[in-house]
């Protein structure tokens, strides 16, 4: 399997970039949608970015049609979504499969390395990952992005060096 900084993923430009580019910041990976009923937490996600990004925090959203297809529109449709509804300045990213045999490696290592394992069951679900790029977490998506467990845990992934 490869490490996580080794993973190149496409940015919402359909550029390439590796994620390690994200090397030695704390992140929170979260497949989003625009037609979700937790498409609100939208806003939350750019609240935290905006609390914490200047401790070395980055919020990256890899929006996804495979549930309930509440993804639909192309990539720039959801770019500008993001931007007009929510203010969305953190990265998001060209779509991606959470599920199924399509998908993204990057999605095969969050499950792969988050304790206990399981599928990505529906949008919105955060992954919290290290400074050293290990899983610390993982939320179902009915937990919003400023509850405090998800907070504690970022705050506890950016006291790490």
């Amino acid at each position: 399997m490869t490490a996580l900084y080794d993973m190149k993923v496409k940015t919402a430009e359909g550029k390439d970039k590796y994620l390690a580019s994200y090397k030695g910041k704390v992140l929170l990976i979260v497949n989003v949608a625009s037609e979700c009923g937790f498409t609100p937490q939208y806003e939350q996600l750019q609240e935290i970015y905006e609390r914490f990004q200047d401790r070395g925090f980055e919020v990256l959203g890899f929006p996804s049609n495979d549930f309930g297809g509440q993804e639909p529109g192309t990539t720039e449709e959801i770019t500008e979504f993001c931007e007009t509804n929510y203010g969305v300045t953190f990265d998001i990213f060209d779509k991606v499969h959470a599920k199924g045999p399509e998908r993204h490696p990057l999605y095969e290592y969050l499950i792969d390395k988050t304790d206990p394992a399981g599928n990505v069951d529906w949008n919105f679900e955060k992954f919290i990952i290290s400074r050293q790029g290990e899983v610390l977490a993982s939320f179902k998506s009915d937990v919003k992005p400023d509850d405090p467990q998800i907070i504690d845990v970022i705050e506890a992934g950016l006291e790490q060096k």
